[in-house]
């Protein structure tokens, strides 16, 4: 089964060539073995430094060519050697076996130097001149280098070799090669001898594509089917007895009267890489599109990639309407809720859960003891598309949506189209949310998730967001995000013309008992209103007055409405979130974001512009008026003197 590869069968692989670079001391044997591998011959005499040497496909099982480049020992060529580590696929240590200091100079200068080059390829130590050791002292290289693969846990493969004798030239670049393209540590530990997390998770997806019949066993039928897709030969009748008699030998419940559980297909696998066969186990993982990091190969997938700064992508209903399917499956009490074991099992075939990090974590409405609503996961997912599609594509495929991908996701209309017709189609908005500090900003955002008001202040440093519905007249909901941009990353964040391009609504929030928090605010919502003139992404705007618990101070209301006035935005929105008085803002914010051509702020400088462009377009009019008059004018010039003539 898994891995039965027939004989010759090449395996296939991302790469076109691997790049392996031999480095260590002088004088460990680094030319003469690129050389002997080159040549199947050992070199009288060789160069200090051999020229770039290609080992051709048909050298490897794999049929994949490798690349290899010798490196100088001299301290003057440092630089040069560390630009090559930094451009290998693998890399290549070498020590003398009849230098024992050379062993120890692998442990306390190169390997440590690879660290420090943040080179992340990985390692074979290989030592040379196997033929000069004395015989009279034999080492144990698993004894010795055992402590050394524990502490550099890159150390792919150790090895000893001749070049004089041809004793295990070959096999250097061939442990190079495969640990490259059939690497060790992302499927398995070495030290618990246990199959990765994210192998397991990736293997068990692969198993559930492969039962079709949905029954948790794979049948005969289903195993020639799965052996036929990675490896293009069926299995005999007598093949498949032998390999679910090998399993139940070891794991009894591997293997039951419908066939290969799940705990035997996986026990299969760890044989195979137990036994040196990781080349089986990476053709299955590869043929379900699986990169090194065993996740989707991103690139792959089919994401809208041509979309203007103004345009965002959604889920389509065929997409959430898979969404809310899932969600009921894991539900497993029915209780309209996902507990955090049930969103982990959810999540048990996808590499882990995307969510257990910012800016997911915490950004969504739980109830009371942590659970997450289908409202809440749906909202994530939003949260997650707009702001990373390949992601939230590859995690709706390791979930097992089996529609086209293509048609997971739409792309809406520009925004500036939006402002032009009037209205939007989104289902999703983005609001930016700016404001001084101690301005509630931070409570104004949980407050969206229904948590209750923390009186104590906490500075946020990070980007933050939150997402939930917002639900409108005749049950037409729609997805609200709250982005949080912090005072001090204002100036920063606006200096990128694009800035507000993904913005839908931006909001303003200021204390109303602090004369100087409306100040900075409106500083504030200039510098937004400058920047969307500029650049042409202006975005409705909404000033909210905090705190409205505390007493305004005495010229607040008339300065915070004067503000609005000037700027041509509706007048500001009061709120308590302290005594959950919230004066319908959120809903409020949806509305400004659908009504996309109402409340964009204009400043001096935006009507200079705009009456300059009028000024213009008028000239231009009348400059054709005038042109088409001059035309007729001389049309009817010359139809009357032919008339004369």
């Amino acid at each position: 089964m898994s891995g039965v590869s027939p004989e010759g069968t090449t395996i296939s692989s991302p790469r076109s060539a691997v790049r392996v670079v031999v480095a260590g001391d002088h004088a460990t044997g680094k030319s003469s073995l690129i050389a002997a591998a080159a040549s199947d011959a050992f070199p009288e005499n060789v160069l200090p430094v051999l020229p770039l040497t290609d080992l051709p496909a048909e050298y490897f099982p794999d049929g994949i060519p490798v690349t290899i480049i010798d490196t100088p020992s001299s301290l003057e060529d440092k630089d040069t050697v560390e630009e090559e580590l930094k451009r290998a696929d693998a890399i290549v240590l070498t020590y003398a076996c009849d230098q024992p200091e050379t062993l120890t100079r692998l442990q306390t200068f190169w390997l440590p130097e690879i660290r420090r080059l943040k080179v992340k390829v990985p390692v074979i130590v290989v030592g040379c001149k196997l033929d000069l050791r004395n015989e009279h002292y034999p080492i144990n290289l698993e004894l010795v280098m055992g402590p050394t693969m524990q502490q550099f846990r890159e150390i792919e493969t150790c090895i000893e070799c001749s070049a004089a004798n041809l004793v295990q030239v070959a096999e250097v670049f061939y442990y190079a090669q495969k640990a490259v393209l059939h690497p060790t540590a992302p499927l398995f530990d070495q030290e618990s001898q246990t199959l990765q997390p994210r192998c397991i998770r990736a293997l068990k997806r692969i198993f559930l594509l492969c039962d079709q019949d949905m029954d948790s066993a794979l049948n005969d039928n289903e195993l020639n089917e799965f052996q036929v897709k990675c490896f293009n030969a069926p299995l005999q009748p007598s093949e498949i007895v032998d390999v679910k008699r090998v399993v139940q030998e070891k794991v009894p419940e591997g293997v039951n009267r419908l066939g290969l559980t799940l705990k035997g297909f996986l026990y299969l696998h760890a044989l195979f890489i137990e036994k040196g066969r990781l080349e089986t186990t990476w053709t299955v993982l590869r043929e379900f599109g699986y990169n090194n990091e065993l996740e989707l190969e991103k690139e792959n997938l089919p994401v809208p990639s041509e979309k203007a700064p103004d345009q965002s992508v959604e889920l389509t209903s065929e997409a959430v309407d898979f969404l809310k399917g899932i969600f009921r499956l894991f539900d497993s009490n029915k209780d309209g809720a996902l507990q955090d074991s049930e969103l982990d099992e959810l999540f048990s075939t996808a590499p882990e859960s995307p969510w257990n990090d910012p800016p997911y974590k915490d950004s969504v409405e739980t109830t009371e003891v942590g659970d997450l609503k289908l409202s809440g996961f749906l909202s994530q997912w939003a949260l997650m598309t707009l702001l990373d599609p390949p992601q939230s594509l590859a995690y709706l495929i390791y979930l097992g949506y089996t529609g086209d991908p293509a048609t997971a996701f739409c792309v809406t209309r520009k925004r500036s189209l939006d402002f032009k017709k009037q209205h939007t189609q989104r289902h999703v908005f983005q609001c930016f949310v700016f404001g001084p500090k101690k301005s509630g900003k931070s409570a104004f955002l949980t407050s969206f998730l229904g948590r209750p008001f923390q009186s104590k202040y906490n500075l946020t440093t990070d980007q933050c967001y939150v997402v939930n519905t917002v639900d409108q007249l005749r049950g037409n909901n729609k997805t609200l995000i709250l982005h949080e941009i912090q005072e001090d990353n204002v100036k920063e964040f606006l200096s990128n013309k694009e800035s507000l391009a993904a913005c839908d609504v931006a909001v303003f929030l200021y204390d109303s008992s602090d004369e100087y928090s409306l100040k900075r605010a409106s500083e504030l919502l200039m510098e937004v209103a400058r920047q969307g003139e500029d650049s042409e992404y202006g975005v409705p705007c909404l000033l909210i007055a905090t705190k409205d618990d505390l007493d305004s101070y005495p010229t607040g209301i008339k300065d915070s409405e004067m503000l609005c006035l000037t700027m041509k935005i509706d007048a500001p929105i009061r709120i308590s979130v302290k005594e959950k008085d919230m004066n319908d803002v959120f809903l409020r914010i949806v509305n400004a974001a659908e009504r996309c051509h109402l409340s964009v702020p204009e400043t001096e400088h935006g009507r200079n512009k705009k009456h300059y462009q009028q000024l213009v377009n008028r000239s231009l009019i009348l400059a054709s008026v005038g042109a088409a008059v001059a035309v007729v004018a001389f049309a009817a010039y010359r139809s009357y003197a032919s008339r004369k003539s």
